[in-house]
């Protein structure tokens, strides 16, 4: 199976509606690792890494709007380097 890893920063009403929490349990229902953590201008940024297949079901699901709460105007991705790969998928604050 192929690894990927890629960095998304999600745009939208993303802070404050269990963004976060959610991309957690999509996340980890797919196997992958990486974290959610919002930043400072009120995106969200995601790191996930795992089988390429899944790491495209993760971004997928981010561009369709994540949780019901939500609202994703855009989101931006990047591959990134299969350098240190987290062990979980975090929150981080």
């Amino acid at each position: 199976m192929a690894q990927s890893s890629t960095m998304a920063w999600v745009y939208g009403r993303v802070q404050g509606v269990g963004f976060r929490y959610s991309t957690r349990q999509e996340a980890l229902r797919l196997g992958l690792t990486g974290y959610a953590r919002n930043l400072d201008d009120g995106s969200v940024e995601v790191l996930a890494c795992g089988g390429a297949e899944e790491v495209e079901k993760l971004l997928s699901w981010l561009k369709a709007g994540g949780p019901r709460s939500a609202r994703v105007d855009k989101v931006v991705t990047e591959p990134r380097q299969a350098g240190d790969i987290p062990t979980g998928f975090d929150i981080r604050y």
